[in-house]
């Protein structure tokens, strides 16, 4: 809820309580008889129209903002007191106390509507004021930036220069044609009419020896322009329209400071028992309202002249009551809504388009003459650009085409299969097992050595056991041993062969001993890798997590870089927030240290005014960005802060919002 919001929900409730007193009071007097007709009188199909109109002139507990201005001249235009200038007497004569009352009851809740809506204007006028100057600070800042202002409005200065030299010419031209046709009715009438009307190609002549010499008085009035350059020429434009606009800004400053201070004050007339203070009261906040809308666009005058023009024509005002005698009483409500109606339909349109054409002489430039330079660069290079395109419209597509198949590939390969091997990992899924050899390899190959060696040692018992013969229990004895690795008959037989080496290759024993060796190893190889793929197998989602990785943190890269630059606009418009708000704290303790305070330690219109400004602003970059309760406290600091108490107590108020809320401020950024 803006600082506007909150002042009218606060008139709203101070009208609803002084216009009510006197209607309680006659309702609880018993012993008058004109109090047994109150509830006649309040029940009539007037009162109760006029009732429905107050309802709707009231502003919701939930926003608190003022009325537009269509709705609030609809509302008056249906009320009928802003209808006739005049109305019968014998209507007025008819017409109870308790409508009349409820007739201002109405006014004031339009009174306290019209003056939301103003004070919304003024601030709304305010803050791109502020932004303008802050535009021609920036231009003024650097040699740079003034370099650059005065290229693009070079266009608009050209234009301008031009339409003055064709104006002055076709000035002086009909001046020259105005004192030839006096020149030839003088002379002799018999002259041939040849000779009387030069023909076109003099003309021209003549028109453009008129524009050579406008020209060249042009360059002697604009010697300044020689004599600076151009770029000083620009800054000297800037400065005397930034002036302009802090003339303006401070005018508009006073008449809010003054509306916020001066305008429906109802503290000293809230308890009086008198109810004609607070009606002289509303009739005399409407003449202020129409006084500022007068006065504030004009900048040929001082603040304190405008101060003393804006006091002088409230007390003058011909249509306050204590001025017109003759008024009756009971049409002094439709007298009020009919200003009020003439504020809302002239007074207050016409102050914005004179703000408008104030603020946008000296504004900032248009869009228009500050984008014309790389507008009109585009448009020179657009053509090489299009055929660029055109030429390279094949490779273009295919680029689009690799990156969209590079994306698809990159997704499914490392982020899609990594994590569908890794949920068959914990499913136990036999597909997703790593293994390095096939599983029932080492079993076939340690039978094959078990059938290797047993057979060896049947062929060749003496070698194996020692004896001719060989039993059962020897042969599971080998058996059991081969299982375990050892091979100790096959060795033999091979160390015996080596002191032969001849005779055991013509018998094939030293090959065949050669061969289970072999065999040997490579079951002692496959005994290794399976060891290992054991260890492959107990870490088998680990290993999983670990493929998955890189395809994550690149993706996770990816998405971070794209919400940086497309989904961070909240973060960043945080900062912003914080950034400015820190700003606007300085410009309130400038505002405050710069003050002149009056006898009554008070700032002033101006000063006051300006302080509003920016606790408005300031009240609106918090909303949304504190926590609820803090916001709440933050916003009862703002109150205190712009409330008139004496600048002690409003410089407290600003120490304690910088020290109280610093760490908020310190996160936002």
């Amino acid at each position: 809820m803006s600082i506007v919001a909150d002042q009218v929900r606060r008139l709203d409730a101070q009208i609803d309580r002084i216009s009510l007193v006197p209607l309680i009071s006659s309702d609880n007097d018993v012993e008058d008889p004109g109090a047994y007709s109150a509830a006649n009188a309040l029940s009539s199909p007037r009162v109760s129209e006029l009732l429905r109109i107050v309802k709707s002139l009231t502003s919701s507990s939930t926003s608190g903002a003022p009325l537009q201005s269509a709705r609030i001249q609809k509302l008056l235009l249906q009320s009928g007191l802003a209808g006739d200038r005049r109305r019968p007497l014998d209507q007025l004569e008819v017409k109870s106390q308790y409508e009349t009352e409820i007739e201002w009851l109405l006014v004031g809740k339009a009174t306290v509507q019209t003056y939301g809506l103003l004070l919304s204007t003024l601030l709304d006028q305010i803050i791109p004021l502020s932004d303008d100057i802050w535009y021609w600070d920036d231009v003024l800042g650097s040699y740079s930036n003034s370099t650059l202002y005065t290229v693009q409005t070079s266009p608009l200065r050209m234009w301008i220069w031009s339409q003055d030299i064709y104006h002055e010419s076709l000035y002086r031209f009909r001046r020259l044609r105005q004192k030839a046709s006096v020149r030839a009715d003088t002379e002799d009438q018999e002259q041939e009419p040849a000779l009387q009307k030069p023909n076109l190609s003099t003309q021209w002549r003549q028109f453009y020896s008129i524009v050579r010499e406008s020209i060249a008085e042009r360059s002697i009035t604009d010697l300044r322009r020689r004599v600076f350059s151009h770029v000083g020429v620009g800054r000297s434009e800037a400065r005397r329209k930034q002036a302009h606009l802090r003339k303006l800004r401070e005018m508009t400053a006073t008449g809010l400071g003054i509306l916020m201070v001066e305008g429906l004050s109802f503290g000293a007339t809230e308890e009086s028992d008198n109810d004609h203070e607070w009606k002289g009261l509303l009739e005399r906040s409407v003449a202020l309202m129409d006084m500022i809308l007068r006065n504030t666009h004009l900048l040929d005058v001082g603040i304190s002249e405008y101060e003393d023009k804006v006091f002088a024509g409230v007390e003058e005002d011909p249509e306050l009551s204590i001025h017109a005698e003759d008024t009756v009483e009971g049409e002094r409500p439709a007298i009020l809504a009919r200003r009020i109606l003439d504020i809302l339909q002239a007074g207050l349109p016409g102050h914005v388009n004179s703000m408008a054409k104030v603020s946008s002489e000296s504004g900032r430039p248009s869009k228009l003459i500050r984008y014309w330079l790389p507008a009109l660069a585009l448009l020179v290079s657009s053509s090489t650009i299009l055929r660029i395109l055109v030429n390279r419209r094949d490779d273009i597509i295919n680029w689009v085409r690799d990156i969209g198949a590079t994306t698809r590939d990159f997704w499914f390969n490392w982020v899609v299969e990594p994590v569908r091997k890794i949920v068959g990992t914990i499913r136990h899924d036999s597909t997703s097992e790593i293994a390095i050899m096939s599983r029932d390899s080492l079993k076939a190959d340690r039978d094959s050595l078990e059938r290797m060696v047993v057979d060896f040692a049947l062929d060749k018992p003496d070698i194996a056991v020692g004896t001719s013969s060989i039993t059962e229990s020897q042969i599971a004895a080998i058996r059991s041993k081969v299982r375990e690795g050892d091979v100790t008959p096959v060795l033999k037989a091979y160390e015996r062969d080596l002191r032969r080496p001849f005779v055991g290759a013509v018998t094939g024993d030293l090959v065949r001993s050669l061969l289970i060796q072999v065999q040997k190893t490579k079951v002692d190889l496959e005994v290794a890798i399976s060891g290992i793929d054991a260890l492959l197998k107990s870490q088998e989602l680990v290993f999983g997590f670990v493929g998955l990785t890189p395809g994550v943190l690149v993706t996770i890269g990816i998405f971070q870089y794209l919400k940086t630059v497309f989904w961070t606009r909240d973060g960043n418009q945080r900062g912003r927030k914080a950034r400015r708000s820190v700003r606007v704290l300085r410009k309130i303790d400038k505002i405050l240290s710069e003050a002149t305070p009056t006898q009554n330690n008070l700032i002033s219109y101006k000063d006051h005014g300006l302080l509003v400004c920016e606790v408005h602003v300031l009240r609106r970059l918090a909303h949304g960005v504190l926590p609820g309760d803090v916001e709440k406290e933050f916003i009862e600091d703002l109150d205190e802060l712009a409330n008139l108490k004496g600048i002690q107590v409003q410089m407290r108020a600003l120490d304690r919002i910088r020290w109280a809320y610093a760490e908020w401020l310190n996160r936002m950024r």
